[in-house]
């Protein structure tokens, strides 16, 4: 397994795969700790998980340039994410106690409630776009809530996968509670099938994800998956265009534009749309791509030059059906992943950049006659993660997110991003289940009842 830097081109290091034999081990271990595990107190618990996010703030300069140099983010955007990681472990170690109490329910019996119990050992099987943040959304809930966990992250970010199983050893936690799995995919199957594995969460591509419900629905197993997106964005008549530019040129541009949450299809009524339009490319152009370490860099290359490549032929595939380029839309030299902000207008059915997923910095602009148009045309995915509004008619903003976007999230004047008190996940082929909030860290116990006569 190699990790290499998709910025220089240059392998950072060569990882040994972990043998049949070696990952059987690892999965006997964690089930062992599990068994101990299960039984510790909340308050110990919460002692460890606010350790890991103090280890977390003291190594996020350094561990901000493990994510660089194995998947390009810039630098600045690394620190973030690791900061983020921090926020999730206090947020669950402060409230993940109040999610699982007992819940009284009256009935004729003397006594009657719900009690939230964990499963065991639950397999993460995660991308690489936010190496840390996608795996600590899912690590924190899952050990405050007494299971153990498994990690099977991408292949081009072992580095990020074996730092974060070295960060909750450093911070106390019980040996074997939470391992790293250094295997490639076509190895997930047999893990999902030992009866010591409980259930597993995944987030990636939908066609991963469906092969992953497969696997574990053949056995039973309870699975969340966060899947990919196309989120749509409506601007409406009334919105300040400039605003809503810039907040959805940074939505469009976070991560390289690699986030399924991204901002991804602006539908614009037609009455704002040129004004919109000329807003967005401005500000799209203004964008420096380069050395993601460089502060001054907006972003950076994409993970990988064949991920490049297949965005790029998505853009040309669109052009030939008659999207017209406003702006990029070309591989610039070089032996590195980089791919420019791109724009395409004129964009519909038919196109990859009307019905496709664009995992990087490629905008569509669509532009609709009216809300109702719009909203038909938002909906008309496969996908149903994210989606916005934009509007200075907040009574309008909130029925439109409420009751007219087929999609997991919402958010009105403003972009679609994780938030550890809201519950996160998509509908349609975006997945289902919810991670965060109370929502997520209940997906992986037992909801037991338990009647007292």
């Amino acid at each position: 397994m190699q990790s290499i830097n998709p910025y220089t081109n240059q392998l950072i290091k060569t990882y040994q795969n972990h043998s049949e034999t070696e990952v059987s081990q690892i999965i006997n271990d964690v089930d062992l700790t599990f068994h101990e595990w299960k039984s510790t107190r909340f308050s110990f618990r919460k002692e460890l998980m606010d350790k890991l996010a103090e280890k977390l703030e003291e190594q996020k300069e350094v561990l901000a340039d493990l994510i660089v140099s194995e998947m390009g983010k810039v630098r600045k955007e690394a620190i973030g994410e690791i900061q983020k990681c921090a926020w999730v472990c206090r947020y669950y170690a402060e409230e993940a106690k109040g999610f699982l109490q007992n819940e009284e329910i009256k009935t004729e019996v003397s006594h009657s409630y719900v009690s939230f119990q964990p499963i065991g050992t639950v397999l993460a099987v995660m991308p690489w776009n936010f190496p840390f943040w996608q795996v600590f959304r899912f690590l924190a809930p899952a050990l405050m809530a007494g299971n153990t966990g498994l990690l099977k992250h991408a292949s081009n970010v072992p580095g990020c996968a074996l730092a974060i199983e070295e960060l909750v050893a450093d911070a106390g936690f019980p040996k074997n509670v939470f391992r790293t799995l250094l295997i490639g995919g076509s190895e997930v199957k047999s893990v999902i099938e030992n009866p010591k594995v409980k259930a597993v969460t995944l987030t990636g591509s939908t066609p991963a994800g469906k092969s992953v419900a497969v696997a574990a629905g053949f056995v039973l197993k309870k699975t969340v998956l966060e899947l990919g997106g196309s989120d749509p964005y409506l601007i409406l008549e009334d919105a300040d265009v400039k605003e809503a530019a810039e907040l959805y040129v940074a939505s469009r541009l976070l991560n390289a534009g690699q986030s399924c949450i991204g901002a991804k299809r602006f539908i614009v009524m037609d009455s704002v749309y040129e004004t919109f339009k000329d807003e967005f490319v401005k500000q799209m152009k203004a964008v420096s791509f380069g050395d993601p370490m460089d502060d001054g860099t907006t972003i950076g290359p994409l993970a990988r030059v064949d991920l490049r490549d297949e965005l790029h032929e998505q853009v040309e595939q669109s052009v030939e059906k008659g999207a017209t380029v406003l702006c990029g839309g070309f591989v610039p030299k070089g032996e590195n992943a980089f791919y420019p902000p791109t724009v395409l207008e004129n964009v519909g059915e038919g196109m990859p950049a009307y019905h496709d997923e664009l995992f990087g910095p490629v905008a569509s602009l669509i532009k609709v006659k009216n809300i109702e148009e719009g909203v038909r045309i938002a909906n008309d995915t496969v996908f149903g993660l994210g989606a916005g509004v934009f509007t200075k008619d907040l009574k309008v903003g909130q029925e439109l997110a409420e009751k007219g976007l087929e999609a997991g999230c919402v958010f009105v004047n403003d972009f679609v991003k994780s938030d550890p008190r809201l519950p996160f996940g998509g509908i349609k082929e975006s997945g289902y289940g919810r991670e965060l909030s109370s929502f997520g860290i209940r997906e992986f116990v037992n909801i037991k009842t338990v009647v007292v006569k």
